[in-house]
């Protein structure tokens, strides 16, 4: 099997070299000036004068690539760079022909494998269009089944977008089907609240009265406690219980002394007095009591602290008779314990007001009756939120897929399978990360934060063929720049795979992805014309 392959092969190539040398030959056979093609040969017969081709003149045909421009169309000097705009042509026998700028004629550059452009300059060009013709014949005997086994697995591809679009119109019927009974329920679970609500505030209206009273019985006493306190203490500091506290009286108490340096200033005093010398025993309370009571407290807890001291560390009967040679040094303790409490206390120069006590709420017991309200109220409060989050789930998929829906997947929705994957591109600082229809991003390797470099936009192929090119804009914005945008270039591959990530300018990518959804080009045939001369 093996050796009969070999001869074929060996016959394939005898063949086509055959076949070159007699288009060769076919083409030298034809009578044509130097830089005109097999089929233009008939527009220049060497025994008639020449007409340039756009009818502006009539020459003789010896003047026919003189190497000076008669024509106003540059025809009649296909074979030099007389005209500006001429054009010349390679024959490239064994390869693909080529049409040149007549600039680039005897330039020194050898453009024609053939070497037909240079014939009158000194550079010496191999003729090397067998060997090319050869490498271009390969390259699309490649290329030819790569597309044959691209446009296989295209075909399976585009099946399985066309299912998958068929299944979500399904599904969205069906979503719509069931938002309708979702929505009537939530009209009947919203009655039925309403309706137990109406209900429930009837019978809780008794309860609410009771609830206000208790709050208004509560804030009186807490007012009257308040008022006993505040009298209690405006009573401790009027030490001449003439019924008003001045600033002298407040000067006395060392509770008042907020910066801490052994005495009460007038201003201090003035201070606990709302600015004012001197108060009686209302406006202490309305005014004066807020700012004094948290100085209070601690005062008094003070006191509490140095009795509870004093009582503990009273001396027993053994050690009383020690004498009184420790007296000084316990009376120098107690000093110091002094000091070091009156350290201890308060000396928050902002604070002004009493804390907040935590208010409880009031706790009132139902009845059977209205407990039961209650407890179905609540529970048709929970089933009509619950069929209000099922309507939103339901809003929620069927805009998803008909958001998928109106995406252009392809002519065939071939690209559909490639939505929801991502395919990953590395280099040595970044990951790269394409997201077909939703995204594209770059990932620095050290773990920092992820960069959005486009979302999802168009196709934005030429004119011949859209799929070719995806935009991703709106992406994040560079510093002091623009907004990251991504150009994806989409190719004909066996596999889904990203090749290549670029950044040409500043924020703007070019990414190079391949997949078999893109080969949908017609299979070049391997055996066709090598130039335009066969």
């Amino acid at each position: 099997m093996n050796r009969n392959f070999y001869k074929n092969t060996n016959f394939i190539n005898i063949f086509l070299l055959i076949f070159v040398f007699f288009c060769e030959i076919l083409s030298s056979e034809v009578p044509r000036p130097r830089g005109v093609s097999l089929s233009r040969a008939a527009l220049y017969p060497p025994d008639k004068d020449f007409t340039c081709f756009d009818g502006s003149k009539t020459i003789p045909f010896n003047r026919v690539n003189d190497d000076y421009c008669d024509c106003l169309d540059a025809s009649d000097e296909p074979g030099t760079a007389a005209c500006p705009h001429g054009i010349f042509h390679c024959t490239n026998a064994g390869h693909k022909p080529l049409n040149l700028p007549a600039n680039r004629v005897n330039d020194g550059i050898c453009d024609c494998c053939d070497g037909t452009d240079e014939y009158a300059s000194e550079t010496s060009c191999r003729n090397n269009c067998i060997e090319l013709g050869r490498s271009a014949r390969e390259a699309a005997q490649r290329r030819a089944e790569l597309i044959k086994a691209g446009k296989q697995l295209r075909a399976e591809m585009s099946q399985k977008g066309i299912l998958l679009k068929q299944e979500k119109q399904v599904k969205l019927t069906e979503l719509q089907k069931n938002k309708d009974e979702a929505e009537k329920l939530k009209v009947e679970k919203e009655a039925l609240k309403k309706e137990i609500e109406e209900l429930e505030g009837t019978a809780l209206e008794y309860y609410k009265k009771l609830e206000d009273e208790a709050k208004q019985k509560k804030a009186e006493e807490e007012a009257a406690a308040n008022r006993a306190e505040a009298t209690e203490a405006f009573n401790r500091y009027d030490s001449n219980q003439d019924g008003w506290l001045d600033i002298s009286e407040m000067k006395t108490r060392t509770t008042f002394d907020k910066d801490r340096n052994g005495e009460v200033s007038d201003e201090e005093a003035k201070f606990f007095l709302n600015l004012q010398e001197s108060v009686q025993l209302d406006a202490f309370i309305s005014d004066c009591w807020k700012i004094i009571k948290p100085f209070a407290m601690m005062e008094a807890t003070g006191q509490r602290i140095v009795e509870k001291k004093a009582e503990d560390e009273k001396p027993t009967e053994a050690e009383d008779m020690q004498g009184t040679e420790d007296g000084e040094e316990q009376s120098q303790e107690d000093e110091e314990q002094e000091d070091y409490e009156d350290e201890e206390e308060p000396h928050d120069q902002e604070q002004t007001e009493e804390p907040e006590p935590t208010q409880e709420p009031l706790k009132i017991q139902y009845d059977p009756e209205t407990q039961q309200l209650v407890d179905r109220a609540n529970n048709a409060r929970g089933e009509f939120l619950e069929a209000e989050r099922h309507v939103r789930d339901i809003e929620t998929e069927i805009t998803n897929i008909q958001s998928y829906l109106e995406k252009d997947f392809g002519t065939e929705e071939e690209f559909a399978a490639l939505e929801g994957q991502c395919f990953n591109y590395e280099d040595h600082e970044y990951i790269y990360k394409l997201c077909p229809f939703d995204r594209t991003t770059q990932q620095p390797k050290s773990g920092a934060a992820e960069t959005r470099l486009g979302s999802w936009g168009q196709w934005t192929g030429p004119d011949g063929n859209r799929y070719e090119q995806m935009t991703y804009d709106r992406g994040q914005s560079c510093w002091n720049g623009p907004t990251r945008s991504t150009i994806v270039r989409v190719g004909c591959g066996s596999d889904n795979k990203l090749l290549s990530v670029s950044e040409p300018n500043r924020c703007e990518y070019f990414f190079d992805f391949v997949t078999p959804a893109a080969c949908y080009e017609a299979p070049v045939d391997v055996h066709e014309d090598l130039h335009d001369e066969l």
